[in-house]
């Protein structure tokens, strides 16, 4: 095999390494950030949950108070 045939070779296969390698810390990359993403979405949804669950009890106590001012 000539020199140049091997050269070639040697350059495919560090290429093809290289390019598997940036692809694969990419996907890593690109997958943690989702997570990251998704626990912030999880944390604002429960934020979320939380504040009608307030606004539900402020209502009723609105409603309770404005039963007790039309009493008396």
């Amino acid at each position: 095999m000539s020199t140049e045939i091997t050269v070639a070779l040697i350059a495919l296969f560090g290429t093809t390494i290289g390019t598997g390698g940036g692809i694969l810390m990419s996907s890593k990359l690109t997958i943690y950030r989702i997570e990251q993403l998704e626990n912030k979405m999880d944390k604002h949804n429960g934020l979320m949950e939380r504040m009608f669950k307030m606004e539900e009890r402020v209502s009723g106590i609105e409603n309770d108070v404005s039963y007790i001012r039309r009493s008396d």
